[in-house]
């Protein structure tokens, strides 16, 4: 790790990358809430969720071409840029319909920003350093999410929305600052001259074309499902179910950081070489099963402090989901089209995402969210079964596998949330 914070330009887009997640989980609490309180209904918050989400599928061919045809740390300080400018509105605490559009554009332009920080990485150490590499992104994106999470629970309590985003854009201008300076000795991506759709549609062949691929791709509709449903429904959980407040929604989203610590040193470290299909997996199983426990704990205890706990407990196998799903997808990618696959990538979570939102938004007020939080544990359980289930002979994947083919690239998506 001293070795891999050694080399000045990914220790800048590491701190960089701290600082732009503290203020996406700003948001990322802080706004469904709002528009909740605003409403007092689980549907529009499905709504607000949704269009956060939908831009990213739109904008997907656009997006993984602009990570592969221009320089990734210019696009990087680009998105951050406007990233603050859109969110500029909430300052005057709008009504919900001014949020939904904020919640639009960012999502439009954070599609540009995930498949080009991740196609980043390699550049900025190499093929061989990729999972160690990841691994401090995901100690990092840990801290950040504590810290964004806990913020914009807490700002929105005692000042409002518009001490939220005044705190957001502050920690926006440290990361476009710290990526403002071209790096050193990285090499740009090889222009492409292929049309913007033939571009994409390159990429996306290389997701349909790759058995493997295909496989980890059911799994990541599971996981994108769940997490959609969870999105709608952690919000009327913690204020109806568990009776808190906006600042311990913050708390519970954020001290998931916690066991995302330990797992993102597990994996810079002495999990580095477990196989992606076994970081999906058994994470996937222990993030469903942990999940169910949390859902049915009201039934004996409402307290606060054990939930913290749990919740702290599941941010571990939520990294390793996340680390899992894209180090099974960039092994099987050349670098000339990692943006646009990555892209897609997050094209196909988004849209499982919003589905799963809208479900849940939808049937809350007839099933309760006790049904519909179950069967989101569950929706984990299955993805997991599909990538430790293997069908010639039906053998379970074993956790300590290792990865020995010569070349393979892995890398660590945001954390997935419980």
């Amino acid at each position: 790790m001293k070795q891999l914070l050694g080399v000045p330009a990914f220790a800048r887009l590491w701190v960089a990358a701290f600082f732009g997640e503290t203020a996406e989980w700003m948001l990322q609490v802080a706004l469904p809430i709002y528009v909740f309180q605003r409403t007092g209904s689980a549907a529009t918050t499905a709504l607000s969720i949704v269009l956060g989400l939908l831009p990213a599928v739109l904008l997907s061919p656009v997006a993984g071409v602009v990570a592969d045809r221009w320089n990734r740390r210019a696009v990087l300080f680009g998105v951050c840029c406007g990233l603050a400018a859109v969110a500029l509105p909430l300052l005057a605490e709008p009504g919900v319909t001014v949020v939904y559009a904020v919640m639009a554009a960012q999502a439009g332009l954070a599609s540009v920003f995930e498949p080009t920080r991740n196609a980043l990485v390699p550049e900025l150490v190499g093929v061989a350093e990729v999972t160690a590499a990841n691994g401090l992104m995901s100690v990092n994106g840990s801290v950040a999410r504590l810290a964004g999470g806990w913020a914009g629970g807490a700002l929105l309590g005692f000042g409002g929305l518009a001490d939220v985003i005044t705190g957001y854009l502050g920690v926006l201008v440290v990361a476009a600052a710290l990526l403002a300076k071209p790096f050193r000795r990285v090499a740009a991506p090889a222009a492409a001259r292929e049309p913007v759709v033939r571009a994409w549609l390159d990429g996306l062949r290389e997701l349909t074309r790759n058995r493997r691929l295909r496989r980890t791709g059911a799994a990541l509709v599971c996981t994108s499902l769940a997490q959609g449903m969870f999105l709608v429904l952690f919000v009327v959980y913690v204020l109806d179910v568990l009776g808190g407040s906006e600042a311990d929604a913050g708390l519970l989203r954020g001290v998931q950081a916690l066991g995302g610590l330990a797992a993102g040193f597990a994996l810079a470290t002495v999990a580095r070489r477990v196989t992606p299909a076994a970081l999906l997996g058994w994470g996937s199983v222990a993030l469903g099963l942990l999940s169910a426990v949390i859902w049915n704990l009201p039934l004996v205890t409402t307290a606060l402090g054990a939930y913290v706990g749990l919740f702290a407990v599941a941010g571990a196998p939520g990294v390793v989901v996340g680390a899992g799903v894209l180090s099974e997808i960039q092994s099987a990618v050349v670098p000339e089209r990692a943006g646009r696959v990555l892209s897609t990538t997050f094209a196909v979570m988004a849209g499982g995402t919003t589905a799963g939102a809208l479900l849940a938004g939808t049937l809350v007020a007839t099933t309760g969210p006790a049904v519909l939080l179950n069967v989101q544990a569950g929706g984990y359980v299955f993805a997991g079964a599909l990538m430790l289930v293997r069908k010639r002979g039906f053998r379970v994947a074993s956790p300590a596998a290792v990865v020995t083919v010569e070349g393979c690239r892995t890398s660590s998506p945001p954390a997935t949330s419980t």
